[in-house]
Formats: C-alpha cells, structure tokens, sequence
C-alpha cells in the first residue's frame, strides 16, 4: 500500500503549483523539504510574514530556488494572499497562532490570524480555482477549552463547510488534526534538552499526569501528503499515533533530575483528545488513521463515500460513545522509542 500511495502522491503532485500558509515554520520546511526531494511539483510557494526566515530558507534551499517562490505576506491580508494563490493547484495552509498562552492574553489576535485568516484561504481559494486545500489543525481543537483550540476548531468548522460554497468548482477542503510534533519549535523537547545542558535543580511540568499525543515531523508531513490523494472534501483526517507521558519524557532528557509540579498554565489540559465521544456518529476507522465525516451532507459528495478513501482503503463506523484521547490510547511509547526520537529532534 505505501509504495502504491506513494506512487498515486507523485503522480499527483507532478507539474503541481504548491502554495504553503506560514511555510518558514517547521512543518513548512520538512514539507517543503520532503515534496522537493522526492517528487516532482512545478513550483512551491511559501507565503509567510518574516522576511528573515525566508531569507535563511532560501539559503538552505539554494540548489532548489527554481522550483521556489517567496511571497512576504500575511493570510490576514485577503488581496495579497490572493495575488499570491493565482495559478496554484492545491494549498497547504499551515499558518497560525499557536501558542496557547499567547492566545490567552492576545485573544483578538489569534482570531485574526486562525479565523479570519482561514476564511481569507478558503475566499482565495474558490476564487482561483484551487484543485485541493488542506488546513492543518491541533488536538486542542477537540472540545477546546482553550481560546487556540477553539479558534482552531472555527477554522476546522469553516474548512469543512467550504465544500458547499464550492457549487460546480473543482475546489475541495479538507482538514488534518494531529497532536504535538517532537521536531517543532514549540516542542519541549529543546526546553528540557536546554536545562539539562546549564545544570538546573529541577525539570518543571505542569502536572506529572499531563499525556499528549506525540508525532514526528516526518509523520505529519507523510500524512498530510496522503490526505491529498485520500480525501473527497469534507474530511477531518486523524492519525493513529502513539501517547506519551510527559513526566517519562523529561526522565528520557534529563536522567537524574528531578521533576517539579508547577501547575497548568492558563487554557492547558491534563490530557488532550483527537476524536471527541460527542463526535463519535460521524467517526470512520480505518487501519491506521480516523476520518470525521462533515456533520453536513454535501450534495457532490454521498455520506457513503467517506467509507473509502481516494487510496482504496476501506473503513467502518466505530462503536457509539467511541473517544480517541492522550489518556486511554491503548499505544503509549516506549522507553527506547523516546530516546530515538528525542535524538532525532
């Protein structure tokens, strides 16, 4: 099956004009990175506000700058993004605000930027005649209790629902929803990996309860890739990924130093969930991932549909009241499986 996704994937992506929202983050360069090295798209786009990481990428992707196109810009601006979406074939809106306790203190701004700006992709998106659009979303956006989760939900909620603005387009929307990325900037991994390396007394966690659901860079972008060739429009696509404890994790980093409770930060949750049980009618299983299907029925697009995928693969509805949480996964890594991650972050 890979090497037949992998080959339906290129076989998509060839001679594809590729736009990536917030495309000097993380995801954005091993995304940009991976599409680069192993197929073969006429042009990438990465469309971002600072000029100084595109500066610093472009030096990393020198061998690469006729395939690359820089756009300064912000997906609040609805005229510049859409000067900037003109000849795209899909986007991969990756641009957000993420931090959860910058969004509590800054609430309009995250707003700005994680709803108004999505309704700016979907607008440009239907404009241009984009083919595919798939936005990136969060575990917090799973019965959000927090200001970033719930402004990443909106955004889910608007992504879905622009599959019936499309009418007789060819623009199709759909969403991935995974939880914290070991590689990223946001990860705690460098945080712990930083106080071990000066020495400190204690490796603060805010509750030594706290599980999240763990995946590496090279997961997201694998499976958001496939989310392309899988999706009908409509979708919300949720890996099968292992949890982690945070306390394990801190005692991987940092062996022999103690932990210290410092109590949750503001919007934080003890244990973070995928697929929520109010959710649970419209999840689909399959073999290694989940769709939630739209709670709207799309007239191009027969509820029947979602049970296969654009790959083939094959699904069932789960069980009524079914949840997929950091807490009750019945995969949590290992010991070893930490260490091999932390060194490879």
């Amino acid at each position: 099956m890979k090497d037949a996704a992998h080959k339906k994937i290129a076989e998509y992506l060839k001679g594809k004009t590729i736009l990536v929202t917030g495309g000097t983050g993380s995801f954005g360069n091993r995304f940009i990175r991976t599409v680069l090295d192993n197929y073969e798209p006429k042009k990438v786009i990465i469309y971002s506000r600072d000029e100084l990481k595109q500066y610093e990428m472009a030096r990393r992707f020198e061998d690469d700058s006729r395939r690359l196109r820089f756009f300064i810009g912000d997906v609040r601006d609805r005229e510049r993004l859409s000067l900037a979406s003109r000849g795209v074939d899909v986007i991969i809106h990756a641009a957000a605000l993420k931090q959860v306790p910058a969004a509590e203190y800054n609430p309009m701004e995250c707003i700005k930027t994680n709803v108004m700006g999505a309704e700016n992709v979907i607008e440009c998106a239907l404009e241009n005649g984009i083919e595919k659009v798939v936005a990136l979303s969060t575990d917090k956006a799973a019965n959000p209790i927090n200001l970033y989760g719930a402004t990443k939900l909106c955004s889910d909620k608007l992504f879905t629902a622009a599959n019936n603005l499309s009418g007789d387009r060819i623009t199709r929307f759909a969403v991935v929803r995974y939880g914290n990325v070991s590689g990223s900037r946001g990860s705690v991994v460098p945080l712990f990996r930083k106080l071990r390396e000066e020495g400190a007394e204690y490796i603060p966690i805010t509750d030594t309860r706290m599980t999240r659901f763990w995946i590496t860079l090279d997961q997201g972008v694998d499976f958001v890739l496939h989310a392309l060739v899988r999706m009908h429009g409509g979708e919300t696509f949720v890996p099968k990924i292992p949890s982690i404890r945070i306390a394990d994790l801190a005692r991987i980093i940092a062996p022999g130093i103690p932990v210290k409770e410092i109590g949750i930060r503001p919007g934080e949750k003890i244990h973070e969930i995928m697929c929520p049980r109010d959710d649970s009618g419209h999840i689909v299983e399959f073999d290694r991932f989940f769709i939630i299907k739209p709670s709207l029925t799309f007239f191009m697009v027969p509820d029947k549909v979602y049970l296969e995928t654009g790959l083939g693969e094959k699904g069932r509805p789960v069980d009524e009241g079914f949840e997929y949480n950091s807490k009750d996964n019945p995969v949590y890594m290992t010991d070893e499986q930490l260490r091999e991650v932390c060194e490879q972050s």
